[in-house]
């Protein structure tokens, strides 16, 4: 018999000493006449405030509601005043461009109407001048008649002994290649 725990349990055999399995075994059985500690919570005070929490909170929802129901009932005597007393007077002000399209099927449909009636109607662009618009049919008819005007030739410069002597062969410089811009006209350092 173990002396140290008063013999009830045989040694450990984990090593944890006083006889039981396990260091939680010792707890599994409630003693007789055990209960909470009265001195760390009083249960009272507890419920006593859960009780007055829930009053003060159906309280301040009911104010609210009826807050609220006052507010609504304000706003409904009021006069519809005008926000702005400066814009008596003024057509409403619309955003600053672009602006969303309500229909864009609808105006994109009139755009083309209105394009359509340009390209096949006359009308006077300049009268002073004489600048007329005409339908886009007669302009190609016309253009295939009459032709587009062509570059005249220009005539050619009177060579000198010293320019016919030099040839006008591009240069061979490696770095140098045909310029997109000048459609090739002019060289221009690789990159």
């Amino acid at each position: 018999m173990d002396q140290h725990h008063g013999g009830a349990h045989p040694p450990s055999p984990h090593g944890y000493g006083g006889g039981t399995a396990s260091a939680e075994d010792e707890y599994l059985a409630t003693p007789s006449g055990a209960g909470h500690e009265h001195t760390d919570t009083n249960v009272r005070i507890i419920v006593t405030f859960a009780f007055w929490l829930i009053v003060s909170a159906v309280v301040v929802h009911l104010g609210m509601w009826a807050l609220f129901a006052l507010f609504v009932e304000q706003r409904a005597e009021a006069p519809a005043a005008q926000p702005y007393p400066i814009a008596v007077g003024q057509e409403p002000r619309q955003p600053a461009a672009p602006r969303l399209q309500q229909f864009p099927a609808n105006e994109f449909y009139e755009f083309r109407q209105q394009e359509e009636q340009r390209l096949d109607s006359y009308r006077w662009v300049d009268r002073a001048a004489g600048r007329v618009q005409i339908p886009i049919d007669e302009a190609m008819r016309l253009t295939v008649e009459r032709g587009l005007p062509a570059r005249g030739t220009q005539p050619a410069a009177p060579q000198t002994p010293d320019a016919a002597a030099e040839p006008t062969a591009p240069p061979t410089d490696p770095a140098l290649s045909p310029a997109d811009s000048s459609a090739g006209r002019t060289m221009e350092r690789r990159r």
